[in-house]
């Protein structure tokens, strides 16, 4: 019998896993067709990712939207339930688009660093070539980020599901849960690393145990969470959160790809990257989850 402490714990590991495929980050010898195919990969993981997500959130509150046209559940369940899966889908989409365009987008311009340099005229130009090479690393950076948040949005909701088992007295199938994500986790962690790759300056320690703890540690609190309490509308709204946010990084990084490698070589790393995506699904599928 596991204790509520042995289940937070369970639920850490199953979330912090995803460190497993951080250290990709930190390889800087990558041309631009290899970086290209493991940014195809990356997606793939993120694809799979998306349908799982949705096709979870939507057999939810299809089930609660069908109950209340059978009079066993309310109209007011089914309109809250259908309202938590659009309306996360606007704020995890909508919401990250707004992001972006606002945020995202840097001008160098306005940049205080190069705006000395074109007015001082005193710094060398291998200077201001690694100047511009820093700047032009800010989005790798900030979307590797975002991939975080979207992969932290979804490991919340399987942080849920684990607890809720727990809560439910179903423990075999908690067990089986935090096997099968833990799995997931450490191929989640190579999307967050992939838009790190080949950057002339490797990514800091620091921000790479930042994304690894954005994108993993909410497994744990989603554990804590759902042992204690259980809200059908909040899982739904969560899941279709993370299910918007990864097809609006999905989109980003199948735009910087189509740049990078030809259409053929992005198919095959797609292929890759679903088939690590349903092969560790298997983990939980065979469980009975």
């Amino acid at each position: 019998m596991v204790d509520f402490l042995g289940l937070l714990l369970l639920g850490a590991f199953a979330g912090l896993t995803i460190f497993l495929g951080l250290p990709l980050a930190v390889i800087q010898s990558v041309d631009s067709k290899k970086k290209g195919f493991l940014n195809a990969i990356a997606i793939g993981i993120l694809i799979f990712l998306i349908v799982d997500v949705f096709s979870h959130a939507w057999e939810s509150a299809d089930e609660t939207a069908s109950s209340a046209v059978a009079g066993t559940a309310s109209v007011g369940d089914a309109l809250l339930a259908l309202f938590a899966m659009f309306g996360g889908i606007a704020i995890g989409l909508l919401g990250l688009t707004w992001y972006g365009t606002r945020y995202m987008k840097q001008s160098l311009v306005q940049s205080p660093i190069v705006g000395s340099k074109m007015t001082g005229g005193s710094a060398s130009a291998v200077g201001d070539k690694q100047e511009l090479q820093l700047l032009q690393q800010v989005d790798p950076y900030r979307l590797s980020l975002v991939i975080a948040v979207g992969i932290g949005v979804h490991n919340f909701s399987e942080g849920l599901a684990i607890g809720q088992s727990y809560a439910s007295g179903a423990i075999g199938l908690a067990m089986t849960l935090v096997v099968g994500f833990a799995a997931h986790n450490a191929t989640e962690g190579f999307g967050i690393a992939a838009p790190l790759t080949g950057l002339s300056k490797r990514p800091r320690y620091r921000f790479m145990i930042l994304a690894g703890l954005v994108g993993g540690g909410p497994t744990f609190i989603g554990t804590a969470i759902g042992s204690l309490w259980t809200s059908a509308p909040v899982y739904i709204l969560f899941l279709s959160i993370a299910g918007g946010a990864l097809v609006y990084v999905t989109m980003l990084m199948y735009t910087a790809g189509r740049r990078q490698v030809t259409n053929d070589i992005l198919m095959i790393g797609f292929f890759v990257g679903l088939l690590a995506g349903f092969i560790t699904d298997l983990l939980v599928t065979l469980g009975g989850a």
